[in-house]
């Protein structure tokens, strides 16, 4: 390729490059300077496909160790503890919200995940969480990562947004900008690429995905960046563009059960992850893969506490309890509870296959000795939470926010 050069053992990509186009106001919208605004610089990022990647020593030994802790968590836990893979999920999309300044309380998001109405805010992150759901395990035993599969992602994270819902799933046909006016791209901290060049370096970016020869952690943060790069949908970009990262680890095996909670570590210091974002378009990707190496390694560690809690977490609630009698409706309630933390009388029913009074026998059982707190206020169509697991979200973040320092 193509302006790659090797800097102290580290490939330093070409900058991106730049090109200006006459920009024509639609409507009257905006102050007098975003009406007079005439033409805009768009950003060219390099095509990838081709590139030859390399590390120095020193970052290549990061790399080597945050996987590690990725491959450990994954064959020592994944594997073994189902509830595991849900609660690395759900943390996952979570923070990821967070990033994009979306937040909601963990029993807001719970009541969204199952259907119940909830804030927009909550809504949105349990959109994330079946975009990442979709994406990540479509791209397992090798499978490509294709622009099939990032679209359909992107509508079940758009579609439920009433301003967005019309360009849920589709590649933009508009310029869009990050930062400064909310008319024009005046003032912009960063213009992505034309439309029309959106389908084309999408395609260069597929083709980089499904590379074989490339360190897989290397390979993810670079696919990353170069999605945030292209901006290919008018909304959604930073959602879609950290579940690539975790498709390009289970696509080349590295992860084969859970998702690792890297966007816990990046919103930890946002300002510095979008540094190194900033960084790449600068041509340099030493920052970027230093930091995914560091967020990888913190992730997977401290999600190995979140599994030991979920391997005794049954054996407490039991304690909790006083006794339970096997094959009970409480037995087979807090058997399901890990992997299902979030249930109605309905899935309760169907859980345990008794009758229905006896399943409200259960929960009000399990409610009076806090395994279980109610979600919702309602007489009809309640939903409780374990709080425990729900909790455990909230808490792995902090623990990864911690470490991060």
């Amino acid at each position: 390729m193509k302006g790659e050069v090797i800097v102290n053992g580290t490939t330093t990509l070409a900058p991106h490059g730049a090109e200006t186009f006459p920009w024509v106001q639609q409507g009257r919208e905006g102050s007098r300077a975003d009406r007079e605004f005439s033409e805009v610089t768009v950003s060219l990022p390099p095509h990838l496909h081709g590139v030859d990647l390399a590390v120095d020593a020193e970052l290549s030994a990061a790399l080597e160790q945050a996987m590690q802790a990725i491959t450990k968590l994954d064959s020592t836990h994944g594997a073994a503890l189902a509830p595991l893979r849900g609660i690395l999920l759900r943390a996952e999309s979570v923070a990821s919200s967070k990033i994009e300044q979306i937040t909601a309380g963990v029993d807001d998001y719970a009541r969204a995940l199952h259907g119940v109405k909830s804030n927009p805010s909550a809504v949105s992150m349990a959109a994330a969480t079946r975009a990442l759901q979709l994406m990540v395990p479509e791209t397992g035993d090798g499978n490509p990562i294709d622009l099939d599969t990032i679209t359909r992602a992107h509508e079940l994270l758009m579609i439920e947004d009433p301003a967005e819902r019309p360009y849920a799933g589709k590649l933009r046909d508009v310029q869009n900008w990050i930062g400064g006016s909310d008319f024009t791209p005046r003032g912009a901290m960063y213009v992505p690429p034309p439309p029309d060049t959106v389908p084309g370096y999408l395609n260069d970016l597929v083709g980089f995905g499904g590379r074989e020869d490339l360190p897989a952690l290397l390979q993810a943060a670079v696919a990353h960046a170069q999605f945030e790069s292209i901006h290919p949908f008018t909304d959604g970009n930073g959602r879609i563009g950290r579940a690539l990262i975790n498709a390009v680890l289970r696509r080349r095996g590295a992860t084969t059960q859970v998702v690792v909670p890297i966007a816990s570590a990046l919103v930890a210091d946002r300002d510095r992850y979008f540094g190194v974002l900033t960084s790449y378009r600068d041509g340099r990707i030493r920052p970027l893969v230093s930091l995914f190496a560091e967020s990888c390694r913190v992730a997977a560690m401290e999600s190995t506490v979140s599994a030991q809690l979920l391997d005794e977490v049954r054996n407490g609630w039991v304690e909790q309890l006083g006794s339970v009698r096997s094959g009970s409706a409480t037995a087979k309630l807090v058997d399901a509870l890990p992997a299902n933390p979030v249930i109605s009388a309905e899935d309760a029913v169907n859980i345990t296959g008794g009758a229905e009074s006896r399943v409200y026998e259960a929960i009000a059982r399990l409610v009076e000795a806090e395994v279980l707190r109610p979600l919702t206020d309602r007489k009809r169509n309640q939903v409780w939470g374990a709080g425990l697991i729900l909790d455990e979200l909230e808490d792995l973040d902090d623990r990864i926010a911690t470490s991060m320092g």
